[in-house]
């Protein structure tokens, strides 16, 4: 025999010897065995407990998928800012689960995520910590205490998720009666759906208090935007219909129709009045404090919790009405 066909011999036989140990690691229901630091995880067997209680051939994860993937957090660019110390918390999903491991607030977030993602499965779920169902849990549900409001609690079960980000940034501040505007960024900064739903965060002497859905609606955001599992987070109006039985629509007993008219309304006079650009930007000066409250209040209504009084009506609507006086 020759050299060379020896060579190949013992080659082949050493790939034969390999295929056959690594066949004999392999599951039927599992796939190959987990390595030994996953050794006791409950349901490690052949009994199909464990991975493919997810990693199947159903649409339970696909389906969630392709509707994140339509959603804001799934297709918008706010991931980009990220890097930035003082954004990363909210804006990087990698970021955001740090931020809550680390028990931490938006505001206490020192370094930049070099590598942002998207606010996707693994910002909300605990992946890949088990390797079963329970992977599904969401990484924090516990009350969330407004950053920017002294001893301001948000309880909304499985809502308190969301909280973490969904929360003003900034009070409505003014000195001797004067505002100053000092950027187009003006304003108690994106989501603060969890004051809007407590009834704080407005600019003025409005007094608000807590929204009915922050009591009646168990785990709050998750209820109405997930329903039915349904990962677009696009609120669905069966969730209304189990209290409005006759509800078509998100316009119950016509709110959205009158907040949209006096947004409307509030818009054409902070435009007139200067303090708003054709555009829709507020325009940097200086104001007195009145107007300088109405022009906060639309940005923190149309712009901002943009649920169009579905989350507080009565805060919402006394809000703006306070703004359409003031610039009078």
């Amino acid at each position: 025999m020759s050299k060379k066909l020896a060579v190949f011999f013992v080659g082949l036989v050493m790939v034969v010897v390999a295929l056959v140990a690594y066949s004999g690691s392999v599951s039927a229901t599992n796939g190959p065995d987990l390595p030994a630091s996953h050794a006791g995880i409950v349901g490690q067997t052949d009994d199909g407990a464990t991975c493919t209680a997810c990693h199947n051939d159903t649409t339970l994860i696909t389906g969630k998928e392709i509707a994140w993937s339509e959603s804001g957090h799934g297709t918008g660019t706010a991931y980009a800012r990220g890097t930035s110390a003082g954004c990363a918390g909210c804006h990087s999903g990698g970021a955001f689960s740090a931020m809550v491991a680390a028990g931490l607030t938006p505001d206490q977030v020192e370094t930049g995520d070099p590598n942002p993602t998207r606010q996707d499965c693994r910002a909300c779920h605990n992946i890949h910590t088990t390797y079963t169902a329970d992977d599904w849990s969401l990484e924090t549900t516990d009350p969330v205490s407004l950053y920017a409001f002294e001893d301001v609690t948000y309880d909304g079960g499985k809502g308190n998720l969301c909280a973490n980000c969904h929360q003003p940034r900034r009070q409505f501040e003014a000195a001797d009666g004067m505002v100053n505007v000092d950027s187009t960024h003006w304003g108690p900064h994106h989501g603060p759906q969890s004051a809007m739903l407590l009834g704080v965060g407005g600019a003025g002497d409005v007094e608000g208090s807590p929204a009915i859905h922050t009591m009646a609606v168990a785990d709050t955001c998750v209820t109405c935007h997930t329903y039915n599992d349904n990962h677009s987070f696009a609120p669905n109006v069966a969730v209304c219909q189990q209290c409005h039985s006759d509800a078509e629509n998100f316009d119950i007993n016509g709110v959205q129709t009158q907040v949209e008219e006096l947004t409307a309304e509030l818009k054409d006079a902070l435009i007139a009045k200067g303090l708003l650009d054709e555009e829709g930007e507020p325009v940097v000066g200086e104001y007195p404090e009145a107007e300088a409250a109405a022009l906060w209040n639309y940005i923190f209504i149309a712009i901002e919790d943009s649920s169009m009084g579905v989350h507080n009506p009565d805060y919402t609507v006394a809000l703006l009405q306070a703004g359409i006086d003031a610039l009078k």
